[in-house]
């Protein structure tokens, strides 16, 4: 890649970095509207509470879900509109835009994959609930992620070697993607038979 040279994602891919963020921060509204209800005892917005283990309230109120000192939906709604920043801008700017702002678009979608992982295992592994609102969060970040870095790595941003990857890797995308949530899938079922609990 040109240094200097501008970069454009593909319509397709800008629309659904608009949906993912439109839909992560409307859930991480209703996570956050949920982790107020469980401090004063009020209604949820939308119950999220399926069986014993299907439930929001263990991972809401655990350490978990207060990483920072506060709840982690705070997180979600003030990331998520960078993902429809970023399509929107994607959008507008026919010409496309610096390689710098794509990089640290990617390197925020990375650190929101790595966040919604370690999640997903201590819900899983330590608290032993999963928590629904937490698991559409998750369900978004991750093709997010898959998509963001395939198309990264195949527009050059992070030099020409690895073009190729990101083109199979983005190619490849709903398939990574689908093994993704299986895993994740696989290791809540084995671990907390989450089947047996509805």
């Amino acid at each position: 890649m040109t240094p200097g040279r501008a970069v454009r994602p593909g319509r397709a891919l800008a629309i659904g970095w608009i949906v993912a963020g439109v839909l992560g921060w409307v859930v991480s509204f209703l996570l956050y509207h949920e982790y107020i209800g469980q401090l004063r005892g009020a209604e949820a917005l939308i119950s999220c509470d399926i069986s014993p283990i299907v439930t929001c309230g263990p991972n809401l109120l655990s350490p978990g879900g207060n990483l920072l000192g506060f709840s982690n939906s705070i997180i979600g709604l003030v990331l998520f509109p960078g993902a429809v920043f970023a399509g929107v801008s994607a959008l507008a700017a026919p010409a496309g835009l610096r390689a710098w702002y794509w990089r640290v678009f990617a390197a925020f979608v990375a650190g929101a994959f790595v966040f919604v992982h370690v999640l997903a295992f201590r819900s899983i592994f330590e608290y032993g609930s999963l928590c629904p609102w937490c698991m559409v969060v998750w369900l978004v970040t991750i093709p997010l992620f898959w998509s963001t870095v395939g198309w990264s790595l195949r527009a050059g941003l992070w030099g020409s070697a690895p073009e190729r990857v990101g083109a199979v890797l983005l190619a490849w995308t709903p398939l990574v993607v689908v093994i993704d949530y299986l895993v994740i899938a696989v290791a809540a079922q084995l671990r907390l038979d989450v089947l047996g609990s509805l």
